[in-house]
């Protein structure tokens, strides 16, 4: 990315904190295999500090939104408490192949990483898994598929991505947990970081990326001017 692009995803920024609108297909950092990623390019993003921002917590490589960056190791520890105790407001909107039963509800099932010789995978173990809980909503519905808001209430690895397949709901692309196909759609909406106890909460709002459009608009979305269904 050129600086000019990845400045151009700069959704806030303060003293602490920046907010980055990640695009999908691009790991937040370097893999085993190495090749780009997102965190090379936050050089870009010291605005006059010694040092680059660094990560306050992780996305998935095909999950686009949202990504919040701490630009010091004060503002990180302050970060990390945040995320650790569940204060962070996350906000997700994924498109889904089925409808859930159900317009709302709450997923609680504990998830467990599991490593076959055909490549890991996170699954549903209520006995040995970690405490996964997922909040959702409904949107909208067309053409067999749901336009749904997701609130994970922990951050565990393919979190939602897992849950909404135990709906019968995968989310649509996902070539792990459902059929594959197509770009994943699934993204990081917003964010809410009550970092300053005297002031209201960061709010940072990611727009929609092009390769989610057109199946929210079969579902009732109305464009980024247009609200929700």
């Amino acid at each position: 990315m050129t600086p000019d692009q990845i400045l151009a995803r700069l959704l806030f920024r303060d003293g602490l904190v920046l907010i980055l609108d990640k695009p999908a297909g691009l790991p937040v950092h370097a893999g085993p295999g190495g090749g780009e990623n997102l965190e090379q390019n936050f050089h870009h993003l010291r605005f006059g500090l010694p040092h680059p921002p660094a990560l306050a917590h992780r996305l998935d490589r095909d999950t686009s939104g949202c990504l919040v960056l701490g630009r010091h190791r004060k503002a990180l520890s302050r970060l990390g408490k945040l995320f650790q105790s569940g204060r962070v407001e996350k906000t997700y909107w994924a498109v889904t192949e089925g409808i859930p039963a159900e317009s709302e509800g709450r997923i609680d099932l504990a998830l467990a990483k599991e490593t076959p010789k055909s490549g890991w995978k996170m699954i549903v173990d209520r006995e040995k898994g970690q405490a996964a809980v997922t909040d959702y909503r409904v949107l909208g519905t067309g053409n067999g598929r749901a336009w749904i808001e997701c609130h994970p209430r922990t951050g565990r690895t393919h979190q939602i991505r897992v849950h909404l397949a135990q709906l019968g709901c995968p989310v649509l692309g996902d070539p792990v947990y459902g059929k594959g196909g197509h770009a994943l759609h699934l993204h990081s909406r917003a964010v809410g970081l009550p970092l300053y106890p005297s002031r209201a909460p960061i709010v940072a709002e990611a727009p929609i990326p092009a390769h989610m459009q057109e199946a929210l608009g079969d579902c009732g979305w109305r464009g980024e001017n247009g609200g929700d269904a």
